[in-house]
């Protein structure tokens, strides 16, 4: 029997290891467009830095809000301030996830069956059901933003966001299996158990430190119920997960997240 370790889709560790550092430059080069000191290994699954996925998280949310912060500095609006933060995590990430959610909306709502929808997914042209949710979610994104007192409250809700909404990912990598016999999300790998727990364990304890009380709790439960909804229905849909289902559940679990912000400390 051949070891499955050595095929693409295959079982790693996803914990950190000795090689920490490499690990985050991976997480970070894959998942953003951010500048990183030093060669990134060549010779790893992403799923090797599954643990550092809400590290690179924290750099997008610290990037979104600069833009906040720098609109808010300029005098702007509120609702300003949400457009320019958006767009900073945007062209931070070259909206990886984004288009994966554009993806997931356009084969889910268009394809007759498994294999229908796949091969939506993997077409670079945007439908009508892409843009309708990209449009959707983002103008959720700025209206939850615009409803927070301050610049503040608004950094520490984006970095809360973005660091649990890539925790999700490994969790799903391990849960649901690789729907396509190729594609970026079965070259990814699948974290073990420990490795995708290590990706939540930290993301839960970046949202604890940056949000006051119990809310950091509450954003993890909802960003945690968001993406095993979209797993859910990707298993339902297409028999699996893909590269594209990441960044829908990235997608839903960011806005989870934002909306407990809002909902809890909102004016």
């Amino acid at each position: 029997m051949d070891d499955d370790s050595n095929h693409p889709g295959g079982p790693v560790s996803g914990r950190p290891t000795r090689r920490w550092p490499e690990e985050i430059g991976l997480a970070v080069g894959f998942l953003t467009r951010l500048p990183w000191p030093g060669a990134l290994p060549g010779d790893r699954p992403l799923m090797d830095a599954a643990w550092a996925f809400p590290v690179a998280g924290v750099a997008v949310g610290l990037a979104a809000a600069a833009g906040w912060w720098l609109a808010d500095g300029l005098g702007l609006p509120a609702t300003v301030a949400a457009v320019v933060a958006v767009a900073a995590s945007a062209l931070a990430t070259g909206a990886l996830h984004e288009d994966g959610l554009a993806d997931v909306a356009d084969g889910f709502g268009g394809g007759r069956d498994a294999e229908a929808k796949r091969r939506i997914m993997r077409d670079s042209h945007i439908g009508s059901y892409g843009v309708l949710a990209l449009v959707l979610v983002t103008a959720a994104k700025l209206a939850v933003l615009a409803a927070v007192p301050d610049a503040g409250t608004a950094a520490v809700a984006l970095v809360a966001a973005h660091a649990l909404g890539r925790a999700t990912i490994p969790a799903l990598a391990w849960w649901q299996p690789p729907s396509a016999a190729d594609g970026s999300g079965r070259a990814a790998g699948r974290p073990d158990a420990a490795g995708a727990l290590s990706a939540a364990a930290i993301g839960a304890v970046l949202a604890l430190r940056v949000l006051p009380g119990g809310i950091g709790l509450v954003a993890a439960l909802a960003a945690a119920a968001a993406a095993a909804a979209v797993g859910w229905l990707a298993r339902r849909q297409i028999g699996g997960v893909t590269g594209d289902v990441f960044g829908a559940a990235e997608q839903a679990g960011e806005l989870a997240v934002l909306f407990v912000a809002a909902s809890y400390l909102g004016a």
